[in-house]
């Protein structure tokens, strides 16, 4: 299972480049790989593979609070389709900490009738879409070790 689209490699490298202040050049050299072969990456002249996207991201440190705040409304539809209203978003994410090894953490209020199984599908829905771990949950049953944390949440 692929952890982050292929197809949209192009837009993800070159999101992952700006994001991180890097010049094709150096997001190469971080990489292990020559600035022409990244350069087509990018432009989408040459297909990448699953490990070698990974591996261009891992690099410029490509963090989930990029892919979140572009799939925004997607995530929130995708809320809406399993019951829940009000996403928001705590963490790293949310404070500018995270890191390409981090997860997106989303805070949802949930319609009477949804149960675990509506959240664990909306996780991995936002999981398919962003590349990253999600931690979903229900502002109705927050554990204790999270209360001071998703004070913090704020809507997407």
């Amino acid at each position: 299972m692929r952890r982050f689209n292929i197809d949209a490699a192009p837009e993800l490298i070159h999101a992952a480049r700006r994001d991180a202040g890097l010049t094709q050049t150096q997001l190469a050299e971080r990489a292990g790989l020559r600035q022409p072969s990244l350069a087509q990456m990018e432009s989408g002249r040459r297909s990448v593979s699953d490990e070698m996207l990974e591996r261009v991201l891992r690099a410029a440190d490509y963090r989930p609070s990029i892919p979140l705040a572009a799939h925004a409304d997607e995530i929130s539809a995708s809320a809406r389709a399993h019951g829940f209203a009000n996403p928001r978003v705590f963490g790293s994410a949310l404070r500018g900490e995270d890191t390409f090894d981090s997860d997106i953490d989303l805070l949802v209020t949930p319609a009477p009738g949804t149960d675990l199984f509506d959240l664990a599908l909306f996780a991995a829905e936002v999981k398919e879409l962003t590349g990253f771990p999600v931690e979903a949950v229900a502002d109705t049953s927050v554990p204790d070790a999270l209360k001071s944390a998703v004070r913090e949440a704020v809507p997407l």
